[in-house]
């Protein structure tokens, strides 16, 4: 139900990668993992140790957008750094939803670094039996 529409993410996300940590202007992306659970779609990004009022999610029409902040961790005056690889910036994501998904009632949970979604399906994406009445008689066509 999700709409791909960057061939390139993986490039970009190499990119990204060598040019450092994101900023407002110039977002980092956030890995993430999308499937369908039911009459649902669940969508998972990875934000480990993004305080939770660092988190903006945004839908507008059917553009699903979700922002984050990683600061880095306050430290005393004395300390040196030996090694930091942990990424620091902004991060974004932004994903086209199919129009089959009720994005009026979008969840949200974040637990152990992870940012859950449940997007619902839409009540009319759902398959349903459609009956079919019969008059019991017969029409004659004349020629």
């Amino acid at each position: 139900m999700l709409m791909r529409t960057d061939p390139f993410r993986e490039l970009d996300r190499l990119a990204q990668h060598l040019m450092g940590p994101g900023t407002w202007s110039r977002p980092s992306t956030m890995p993430m993992d999308a499937y369908r659970d039911g009459d649902q779609y669940v969508i998972a990004f990875d934000l480990p140790g993004i305080d939770p009022d660092a988190l903006d999610i945004d839908v507008e029409r059917n553009m699903l957008t979700v922002k984050a902040e990683r600061r880095p961790l306050p430290r005393s005056e004395s300390a040196q750094t030996e090694l930091a690889e942990r990424p620091l910036g902004a991060f974004s994501r932004q994903l086209v939803l199919a129009d089959t998904l009720d994005t009026e009632r979008i969840s949200a949970d974040y637990e152990a670094g992870v940012l859950t979604l449940r997007i619902p399906i839409a009540e009319r994406a759902k398959p349903r039996k459609i009956s079919v009445r019969g008059t019991g008689e017969r029409k004659v066509l004349d020629s």
